[in-house]
């Protein structure tokens, strides 16, 4: 993974929160985040243009909750092979079949639909 690969998926992902302003967003401490990270609930990446400082897209969250749909299709992803940065840049890249990002059909509730997506990667 190189500085501007990384600065790429940053681009185009655009909105990202920090571990601490997540764990005030869902009134956690930040070692909770860090856990969430951890068993895969969330997942995070280091942005080099700000220190190295780990961040997670800000769609992941839905308000004060996690996106409920996000932690399995998270584990699907991982299962297929998806590194955490490769999860991220299939989640934000638009498919035309769908139309649109896989991450706005989780944030529409069509879940099914998009694990079947990552599950097919597999093979």
């Amino acid at each position: 993974m190189t500085t501007e690969n990384i600065a790429e998926t940053f681009a185009l992902v655009g909105e990202w929160v920090t571990i601490p302003d997540i764990a005030e967003a869902l009134d956690l401490k930040v070692t909770r985040v860090h856990n969430l990270i951890s068993d895969g609930s969330l997942i995070a990446l280091r942005d080099p243009a700000d220190n190295d400082i780990r961040k997670v897209p800000a769609l992941f969250l839905n308000g004060h909750k996690i996106l409920e749909s996000l932690k399995g299709t998270l584990v699907v992803l991982k299962d297929s092979g998806f590194s955490d940065q490769e999860a991220i840049i299939w989640l934000y890249t638009e498919d035309p079949s769908l139309p649109g990002r896989p991450i706005d059909a989780l944030i529409d509730g069509r879940k099914t639909e998009i694990r079947r997506r990552a599950q097919a990667l597999a093979w």
